[in-house]
């Protein structure tokens, strides 16, 4: 059954992944350029411009889909893909998009390396076996039809570790993670490799506090997965705080000194082999950017300003109405993406109701639980979700801190009159746990109905509700002329 959830998952990505054209409104166009600078070897050492290459793929199958809609052009309607033009006007238009892109700086370029490394790798694979053009466009976006898979089976492993014994459980988190909506996987970008990353670290750290005596092997992994996580994007160096929080537990339940003994080892190694990968990033940030994280120059680009810490607090994200702004946007965001369609954000007010009051509920009934009422759970169960709990926390903190600690200048997003960061990929790391949480507490949630069946078909309701509104959303992406069933077309 698992293993079907996992084709499930793929055969989703795959489809909607060829069915968007590229390139999206979050930042796609500078993520393919970073990963055709990788597959040659170059790696920036400043912001740079967009490359020769890049400016081409850019000019040729970008899609004016995302951005506008149909009646701001005289047709009333979106003009042809400009690589089914005759060839002395595509090549005309081509020239002057392409001349304009490589004017432009890439200010994605500090961002850590990891994904555009494996990207680049997958991306030379393709030009191995003859592939070009948009073809080699839609090959690296494929990349994350193996992301989606392999993370439906991350979460049946961590189901299983924290509750062998409850079936709902470990049917309802991968089958939850192979319809999770979420569109960064439907795109060239590096969030994408973020909930895979950490999946595998959080399943670690379920093993190391699971065991009585972990393994060197066991925390050179983890260790290594953490380091992963780090390396694809530099906002989850925040979840280190976790590795903290599971090495925390593990020392307190090891109350003999001879244990402790036992411990110090897999401890120091999986410190270290998380530990030198971000160093060594660190230290080359500072060589060639400037700074340890290379966001100065990314922040200077962006027209942001640091703010003092003494003007943080007055923040409209302290007030009610600040609150009922970010709070929501945040939560669907992370459920449903940040795709926009003809200038209007792709989604549904009932939807994201839907997932940010039950996310909430979430949220709120697994903390008080833990707190108070959950005694059925064993030591390891509970320290589990409060594993789970931290890592979706400590990444909604994240996004608190960076909405109150910057002056977003002339930045169209966030901006002075929209001061909050509602970027739900962002919390995408975390989707292996929360999905953890969302299924324990639907479990207690239906634990009044009787029978194992009932409960099942209540799940699965739920699970058809979301697939098939997503689907409602998605389907004008089907229609585009610009998108991966259209490329056999040429003028």
């Amino acid at each position: 059954m698992i293993l079907v959830f996992c084709a499930v998952a793929a055969i989703r990505v795959l489809i909607l992944c060829a069915a968007f054209p590229f390139f999206n409104n979050v930042d796609e166009q500078a993520h393919v350029d970073l990963i055709i600078k990788y597959a040659r070897g170059e790696v920036p050492r400043d912001l740079g411009h967009y490359s020769f290459e890049s400016a081409k793929y850019l000019s040729l199958y970008g899609t004016p889909e995302y951005f506008t809609a149909p009646g701001q052009f005289a047709a009333g309607m979106f003009p042809p893909p400009n690589w089914t033009l005759p060839a002395e006007q595509r090549d005309a238009l081509v020239n002057r998009a392409a001349a304009w892109w490589q004017g432009n700086q890439n200010h994605e370029s500090g961002e850590p390396p990891l994904y555009y490394a494996v990207a680049g790798l997958w991306l030379n694979l393709g030009r191995a076996v003859g592939l070009s053009g948009g073809w080699l466009l839609y090959w690296v976006r494929f990349l994350n039809v193996f992301v989606a898979a392999i993370l439906v089976w991350l979460g049946f492993v961590a189901a299983k570790l924290v509750f062998p014994d409850e079936q709902l459980i470990r049917v309802s988190v991968p089958l939850l993670l192979a319809i999770w909506p979420q569109t960064t996987l439907y795109s060239v970008t590096s969030d994408s490799l973020s909930p895979l990353c950490f999946g595998v670290a959080f399943v670690g750290l379920l093993k190391i506090l699971e065991a009585e005596r972990p393994s060197l092997l066991l925390a050179i992994w983890t260790g290594l997965a953490f380091a992963a996580t780090c390396l694809v994007k530099a906002t989850n160096i925040a979840l280190l705080l976790v590795a903290g929080l599971a090495l925390i537990f593990k020392i307190r339940n090891t109350t003999a000194c001879r244990k402790l003994r036992c411990l110090f080892a897999p401890v120091t190694v999986l410190i270290v082999f998380a530990a030198v990968p971000i160093a060594l990033w660190f230290a080359w940030n500072l060589y060639t950017f400037g700074d340890l994280t290379a966001t100065a120059s990314k922040i200077d680009f962006l027209d942001w300003t640091r703010k003092p810490l003494t003007q943080w607090w007055p923040h409209p994200i302290f007030t009610l109405t600040g609150l009922q702004e970010f709070w929501p946007q945040s939560i669907a965001s992370f459920w449903r993406g940040e795709f926009v369609w003809h200038g209007q954000r792709l989604a549904s007010r009932l939807n994201d109701g839907f997932f940010w009051i039950s996310s909430t509920f979430v949220i709120l009934f697994t903390a008080i639980g833990l707190i108070w009422w959950f005694a059925k759970l064993t030591r390891f169960q509970r320290q589990s979700l409060w594993l789970a709990l931290s890592s979706f926390i400590v990444l909604l903190l994240l996004l608190v801190v960076l909405s109150i600690a910057f002056d977003f200048g002339h930045c169209v997003y966030p901006s002075r009159e929209h001061p909050y960061f509602t970027s739900g990929r962002l919390l995408s790391a975390a989707v292996v746990p929360f999905v953890l949480l969302c299924s324990y507490a639907l479990k207690c949630a239906v634990a009044w109905i009787p029978g194992r069946w009932p409960r099942m078909i209540l799940f699965a309701g739920i699970i058809v509700l979301i697939a098939v509104s997503q689907c409602m959303l998605d389907r004008p992406a089907f229609s585009s002329r610009y998108n991966f069933f259209h490329l056999n077309q040429a003028g």
